[in-house]
């Protein structure tokens, strides 16, 4: 080092050289992992797709502890046992603009068929979804959400992680999965917690 505090250019200590780029991730090796998938409506100022296909969806029973704001995966043989508790919902795979991965429940009608304009407008929202970006926010007066589609015509088309749908659920509910009626969530619907 020169006695101003300048680098010998044969020192290997050139600035420019250990500037970190914008493609660091790749010069290294890094490998993003996939470790929380929130479960929750998309935000409302967020313009989301959801996964494309049949393969990409899960309808099933749920448990939702309002207070907490907290969606549960129930195993199939507790679902006698939890009468009036359970909510039948499709979990979609949402990604936002951003890459956040996350599962969106959306209600699903009741065995009566009746279903509310909030179900219905989000439901159709996710049809739309599949192959456009949009953006879902909630009108009061409505009574369900509006659907906003994104007006660029040149948005990327999603870049969806290179896991499964079950390996993204098994995330996404990896502490929120009720296999047996010993479980905290159920031990607090039924006073013992």
């Amino acid at each position: 080092m020169s006695e101003k505090g300048k680098c010998d250019a044969g020192d290997g200590f050139d600035l420019e050289n250990l500037r970190l780029s914008q493609n660091f991730r790749e010069l290294v090796g890094v490998k993003k992992l996939l470790i929380t998938v929130p479960v929750r409506k998309p935000g409302k100022q967020d313009f989301f797709r959801v996964r494309p296909g049949e393969d990409w969806r899960l309808e099933t029973m749920v448990l939702e502890i309002k207070e907490d704001r907290e969606t549960y995966l129930v195993a199939p043989e507790l679902w006698p046992e939890l009468p009036g508790e359970l909510v039948p919902k499709v979990l979609l795979i949402t990604i936002n603009r951003q890459g956040v991965i996350a599962i969106w429940p959306v209600r699903l009608p009741g065995e009566d068929g009746r279903q509310d304009n909030w179900s219905r407008s989000a439901l159709e929202a996710a049809d739309l979804g599949r192959r456009n970006w949009i953006r879902l926010v909630a009108n009061m007066s409505l009574g369900g959400y509006e659907i906003y589609q994104a007006t660029r015509d040149d948005l990327p088309e999603p870049i969806w992680p290179d896991l499964s749908f079950q390996e993204i659920l098994k995330i996404a509910f990896q502490d929120r999965f009720i296999k047996t009626l010993d479980h905290s969530a159920i031990r607090r619907l039924k006073g013992a917690a």
